[in-house]
């Protein structure tokens, strides 16, 4: 296997030397087997791979590839449209990965494997999960984010986990399952080779065609594997926490295979077994019964270091945990894992019983930073909760200082919160953080009184302000925090980096949360049908999410708080400080003309929406909405954030934002809906059509 940012010429190196191959690639490009200067290898790139859901093993979203320049951008034209109609995609969440002359995604909520041609957009093949109960049961079926790629035995290999928790390895040349690799399934339909039923090595009772009994609990995946070293590292997802009224259900465990033969390697569990590290976290035997921590963001890799780069989210149910007292490891933390064998090297938790769905929602980023005048390989961890968690990727020291504070407790019956929680003292945050009049919208006196009265009926505070239940003994609607859990980063906008100056671009939003939580036994009747409960569990917990509750709207139909409404911010991480901070795209119409601001310079709020985003070698790029709402690219210089280009595009672009080289050209590939717009210098490569 390699993990390779650049290919161009070059010879494949060796796993254990991957992440050094890919920092020295990032300043050779050798298309003809001739050795370039730098100079000239910036306008000759030949090829230049996106081998990751992220680009690389690092995620950091970032190529070299420079054949876009701030001086030809607004030439970008759209040279093709793949259209995932025939595979029903509609959500388009995955980012493709190009590697050895291919494009490779997934699509629909069968979350077909397509190999397409980067050229012209032609689908080159495709693979199905066969049918199963426990696929047409699953809850995150069009939610797929990409796949895996490992070149094994001088042969490129897809891998893809599915909605039914399958493993399955793909010939990358043909689409066929992978001889050798599992083994048999005993459910008609699947192939004699190519899949791994990863229940087996879950642990619990299960059917291979009905999967795990609802009254034990779900699990599924959204986020591919990741291939490091040889081995194939699967994450999961369960269901939506704030779709939970019961309190038992399955650990989000990670499992490991060998990338050649499928073999099961190890298994490490997210919620701690008796005598294990973190058991006594779960108190009153909450770790017998209470599942989640899943890994549904994506995961980052360091080959060079043997570690995969784990982030979770929280304990069952979200917005109420009475039923598992205790800080919850490894819940809501980001984990290092040894690749070959499992074992925990190190683990930070970004929140204590987490009852904000304050889930992780990215995979980390990696990049190397001058600190304290000594280089240092960094993981860097960005939050809902718009922290950026910066460690030595190695040993898991925080570069800044991380203080536990104080922070406001539940008035919740039942519910225990940790008396504190980890703020780091560097990067400063980057969006909004609790709630204080001074926020508050203020174009006009008027507005800014209406806000006041609006706030006024609601309990409001610092970060960590928890949630509050319906009937409150404060005579509130409810609680309201900021961020929320759509708030600061998520998963529709990923963090980006660039290796070449330690700088990490963030987008975020100023979203804030309310839930209505109501009597466990009320919220249970949600999920009741004919038919029995669609829920997960037996146990009814004493409190969880009910219906109803909408949060507060603004002032005359404008937001409650100053803007900007959404944005990104550059911080170096080689000082903690923040270096820029820019709206994301322009002022929507619906506030730029409203009357209420009438005659008042209001200048760039922001859309308040995350920003897709990646680096290359010449710039950021993101894409986001002009004023009249059309969708646009736009480019920004990346030490200063100023704009330096923009160009319309054919569709909003939701998650996925990648770039390559394919034959010279450099294509900008869009995640529109269920289709992917590709953009070039030279235009119409391929008539547009449905595949």
């Amino acid at each position: 296997m390699t993990n390779r940012r650049v290919e161009s010429g070059q010879t494949r190196q060796p796993a254990n030397n991957c992440w050094r191959s890919i920092k020295s690639s990032l300043t050779r490009v050798l298309p003809l087997g001739l050795l370039l200067t730098a100079a000239t290898s910036v306008n000759a790139q030949d090829t230049v791979e996106w081998t990751h859901l992220g680009g690389a093993a690092d995620h950091a979203r970032y190529s070299p590839a420079a054949n876009i320049t701030a001086e030809n951008f607004g030439e970008l034209k759209e040279a093709w449209v793949w259209d995932g109609a025939s595979f029903q995609g509609t959500s388009g969440r995955a980012t493709p990965s190009y590697v050895d002359g291919k494009l490779f995604t997934v699509s629909g909520p069968r979350r077909h494997v397509v190999a397409i041609d980067p050229e012209s957009g032609e689908t080159l093949w495709s693979y199905r999960e066969p049918n199963t109960y426990r696929y047409e049961y699953s809850m995150r079926a069009d939610y797929g984010k990409g796949v895996a790629f490992a070149e094994i035995d001088g042969k490129g290999v897809v891998y893809i986990s599915t909605p039914a928790f399958f493993l399955i390895a793909l010939d990358a040349d043909t689409g066929a399952p992978l001889p050798g690799f599992g083994g048999q399934v005993p459910v008609e339909g699947f192939p004699e080779t190519g899949v791994v039923d990863m229940l087996t090595d879950l642990g619990h009772e299960f059917d291979p065609y009905y999967g795990i009994p609802k009254e034990v609990g779900y699990i599924t995946t959204s986020s591919p594997p990741i291939v490091v070293n040889d081995v194939v590292v699967v994450g999961n997802s369960a269901e939506q926490g704030y779709n939970q009224s019961r309190i038992e259900n399955v650990p989000g465990d990670i499992l490991a295979y060998d990338a050649k033969t499928g073999d099961f390697l190890w298994k490490f569990n997210v919620v701690p077994r008796e005598g294990e590290f973190g058991n006594e976290t779960w108190e009153n035997g909450s770790w017998q019964y209470v599942g989640d921590v899943s890994s549904w963001a994506p995961m980052s890799a360091d080959p060079e270091l043997g570690l995969v780069y784990i982030p979770t989210n929280g304990g069952t149910i979200d917005f109420y945990g009475g039923h598992r007292p205790g800080d919850n490891l490894f819940g809501t933390s980001l984990i290092a894992l040894d690749v070959k064998t499992g074992e925990r090297k190190w683990h930070f938790q970004m929140v204590h019983h987490d009852i904000w769905n304050y889930d992780t929602p990215t995979a980390p980023v990696l990049l190397d930073v001058m600190h304290n005048g000594e280089k240092v390989p960094v993981v860097a961890q960005v939050t809902k909760q718009a922290f950026t968690y910066v460690f030595n990727r190695e040993t898991g020291e925080p570069l800044w200082p991380i203080e536990e504070r104080p922070v406001p407790q539940s008035h919740i019956p039942g519910e225990k919160l940790a008396a504190t929680q980890p703020f780091p003292t560097k990067p400063a945050p980057y969006d909004r953080q609790g709630i204080v009049e001074d926020e508050l919208i203020n174009f006009t006196p008027e507005l800014r009184a209406q806000a006041l009265e609006i706030l006024s009926e609601w309990e409001v505070g610092p970060l960590f302000t928890p949630p509050l239940h319906r009937d409150n003994d404060l005579g509130k609607r409810g609680a309201l925090w900021c961020p929320g859990d759509v708030g600061g980063v998520n998963i529709s906008g990923p963090a980006a980096g660039d290796p070449e100056t330690g700088i990490l671009y963030v987008t975020s939003l100023s979203g804030c949360t309310t839930r209505a939580i109501v009597p466990g036994a009320e919220a249970d009747l949600r999920y009741e049908t004919d038919s029995g409960t669609t829920t997960t569990g037996t146990t009814v917990a004493q409190y969880a999410v009910g219906t109803g509750g909408g949060g507060p709207r603004g002032p005359q139909g404008l937001p409650l708080f100053k803007p900007p409404y959404s944005r990104i911010t550059a911080i170096d991480l080689n000082t903690g400080e923040h270096l820029w901070m820019i709206p994301v795209g322009e002022t929507p119409d619906r506030i730029k003309n409203n009357p209420a601001l009438a005659g008042i310079d209001i200048g760039n709020t922001g859309t308040g929406a995350h920003a897709p985003m990646a680096v290359t070698k010449t710039m950021l790029i993101y894409a986001s909405q002009a004023s009249d709402g059309t969708p646009h690219l736009f480019a920004v210089d990346k030490a200063t954030g100023r704009q330096i280009g923009k160009v319309p595009v054919s569709a909003d672009t939701r998650y996925g934002m990648m770039t390559y080289v394919h034959k010279g050209e450099q294509y900008v590939l869009l995640q529109t809906g269920g289709k992917l717009t590709a953009m070039s210098l030279h235009g119409p490569r391929a008539t547009a059509a449905a595949h």
